[in-house]
């Protein structure tokens, strides 16, 4: 009876330092993890090049729009009312297409570079899931996105490169 009583005394101890037990925390600058993947530099000249290509497009539809403005300027004593109307109407339609493919562009760029960053995001968050369970973290924090309050914590960075076998 003695032992019983004496086992559950150990046990109640036990699970009661196990339950003051503190959390263990951390914290890593992912934005300085990212930039340090290999594969940062790869996807950045895969955005600018895209980029350029969409700039290239760019360029040559405002060629045409002023070529088509400086013709109807150097014509338009000579042009009736409708011919005008007419040349006004098409420069108007390539000026909004111009606007419109620089909205698109913009979001194509976008696109584009979450579809390229996605895989090394997905890849750099798996190392710090594993660098966490490998090393007791209760909470990691990602100080920059500015989310850390108090840093007291480890800073993991160095794990996590490890992890990815980065310098």
């Amino acid at each position: 009876m003695k032992k019983i009583v004496a086992l559950i005394g150990f046990v109640a101890i036990a699970a009661f330092a196990n339950a003051q037990a503190s959390p263990k925390f951390g914290h890593i600058d992912s934005q300085e993890l990212l930039l340090s993947m290999p594969e940062r530099a790869d996807a950045e000249k895969k955005v600018q090049d895209f980029a350029k290509t969409l700039e290239n497009t760019l360029k040559t539809m405002t060629t045409e729009y002023q070529a088509k403005l400086a013709d109807y300027q150097t014509k338009e004593a000579a042009m009736t009312k409708t011919e005008k109307e007419t040349v006004e109407g098409e420069i108007m339609q390539l000026q909004q297409r111009i606007q419109d493919f620089q909205v698109s562009a913009q979001e194509k760029i976008k696109k584009q570079e979450a579809e390229l960053l996605q895989p090394m995001i997905d890849k750099a968050k798996k190392a710090i899931e594993d660098v966490g369970k490998e090393n007791g973290f209760t909470y990691i924090f990602d100080s920059s996105v500015g989310a850390t309050v108090y840093n007291n914590g480890e800073n993991i960075l160095p794990k996590v490169k490890a992890k990815l076998g980065l310098k």
